[in-house]
Formats: structure tokens, sequence, C-alpha cells
């Protein structure tokens, strides 16, 4: 994948989900399958319902992959 910047974003929909580790820990792992060893750059976690479009975490992601140039 070369020299790219990576950026993950990891949401759970509650926060039984983000405290058991269940739901963040099977994101981690299919992002880091995906990378192949690649690193990430930064993470960001959200426990935010997909319903909701104020997700602050997700604003951030985007605002830090156009500060890498990655979007």
């Amino acid at each position: 994948m070369g020299n790219k910047k990576y950026i993950a974003y990891y949401r759970v929909s509650t926060a039984k989900q983000g405290a058991s580790g269940l739901g963040l820990e099977a994101q981690q792992y299919a992002v880091a399958a995906f990378l192949k060893g690649e690193k990430i750059t930064s993470e960001y976690i959200e426990v935010e319902s997909g319903k909701k479009n104020n997700r602050p975490q997700l604003i951030a992601a985007i605002e830090q992959a156009r500060k890498l140039k990655t979007l």
C-alpha cells in the first residue's frame, strides 16, 4: 500500500458495546487485516448512534484527513 497515511474511525452505537470492546475490537481487527501491517496515523473512536448526524470524532477524523491530504 506504499507510503500512504491512514486514519481510522471506529464507531459503536452503545456505551455497552464500547465498554465491552467487542464491537471496537472487531473493527480494529478488520482495519488491521486490510492494512496488512501498514501504520495508522491516527485513530478516532466514537460511541454514538448511527441515527445521529452530530459525530464530533467523525468530523475530527475528516479534518485530520484533509490536513494530511488523504482525502
